[in-house]
């Protein structure tokens, strides 16, 4: 009987010893596994509907989309993003593309790169290579001090650094370049 006894208590010794030496790890070690600790979620296929009020105002779409979770939560598009803006009566005021979207959660602010589009419904069309859309700026929601070309069905103009409305229906250059047409009932009387 005590040899039985003797026996499980070594058991129980030999397995407790086990267990504690596989537990170590060194500090380098530890540290490396900690600072992947970066949570990043992938998804394909992404459709996301944006409303105010019940009323449809954006659907943005994209072939791949991660969202990391880190120190700043943020939400990105690395392939490329598509949205289509809505007015009240539920038809599109407005079309955006571009190859690269980074929208930062705690700002409510997107970044765009990369071959940047914008088109409103008159077919007005601004190209850049940098763009914000930030929806907490009112009536300004698009803005770059990059370089920036507009077309419209008469003209192109060319500048650095504009302002728009999220519809594209009005837009300022802040710096344009080259000859401007403007009509006679632009200028004072």
């Amino acid at each position: 009987m005590k040899i039985v006894f003797y026996k499980k208590i070594l058991a129980a010794t030999l397995t407790g010893c086990i267990f504690l030496s596989s537990c170590e790890n060194k500090i380098e070690q530890v540290n490396q596994i900690n600072a992947k600790g970066i949570g990043r979620d992938e998804s394909k296929q992404v459709v996301i509907r944006y409303s105010v009020n019940g009323k449809k105002r954006s659907v943005l779409s994209g072939p791949l989309m991660y969202r990391v979770s880190d120190t700043a939560n943020y939400v990105e598009f690395p392939v490329k993003v598509h949205v289509d803006f809505f007015g009240a009566n539920d038809s599109i005021e407005s079309k955006l593309d571009a190859k690269y979207a980074k929208y930062n959660e705690g700002q409510s602010k997107v970044f765009l790169k990369d071959s940047v589009r914008v088109i409103n419904i008159l077919g007005d069309t601004l190209y850049c290579d940098e763009l914000y859309w930030d929806r907490n700026r009112t009536n300004v929601e698009f803005y770059t001090d990059k370089p920036v070309k507009i077309r419209t069905r008469t003209q192109t103009l060319n500048g650095t650094g504009m302002d728009a409305r999220q519809d594209f229906s009005m837009y300022h250059i802040i710096h344009p370049i080259g000859f401007v047409k403007v009509s006679n009932s632009d200028f004072p009387n």
